[in-house]
């Protein structure tokens, strides 16, 4: 059972993921014991909005960011409106400046995935467990 729940419409924009980051934790210093949250869902939810922001929305359309806290796990939810760009981890070389951001989601959450989301679009989510 969920503690709490926030979620909110953002804009197509460089301030989306700090906003989403404000909003994290806003939620969280809320809930109690939830530390074990801050620190892996500020950084997923940083690069899963920044990848909704620079590949998975189109200009006009917002993403919609989905956040669910409770004792044993938080979960994120990023949507956006291009159902036809799955996310897919790679491994770029040293040199390349991008490209790591869901090697890091991986590696600070326990499970991420996505799913098609109706009418349009994808929803990358993950989900941390308490420790």
């Amino acid at each position: 059972m969920s503690v709490n729940i926030s979620s909110i419409r953002l804009p197509r924009s460089r301030r989306a993921p700090g906003e989403a980051r404000r909003r994290l934790s806003s939620l969280l210093a809320g809930v109690p014991n939830s530390s074990c949250f801050l620190e892996p869902g500020l950084l997923a939810v940083s690069e899963l909005v920044t990848n909704a922001v620079l590949h998975g929305t189109p200009t006009g359309y917002l993403i919609y960011l989905a956040l669910d806290v409770s004792p044993s796990r938080l979960r994120i939810e990023v949507h956006d409106a291009r159902g036809d760009r799955e996310p897919v981890p790679s491994l770029p070389s040293l040199d390349e400046e991008a490209g790591r951001g869901l090697q890091l989601v991986k590696s600070v959450t326990d499970t991420w995935g996505c799913c098609p989301r109706d009418p349009i679009g994808k929803i990358v989510w993950c989900e941390v467990l308490a420790r």
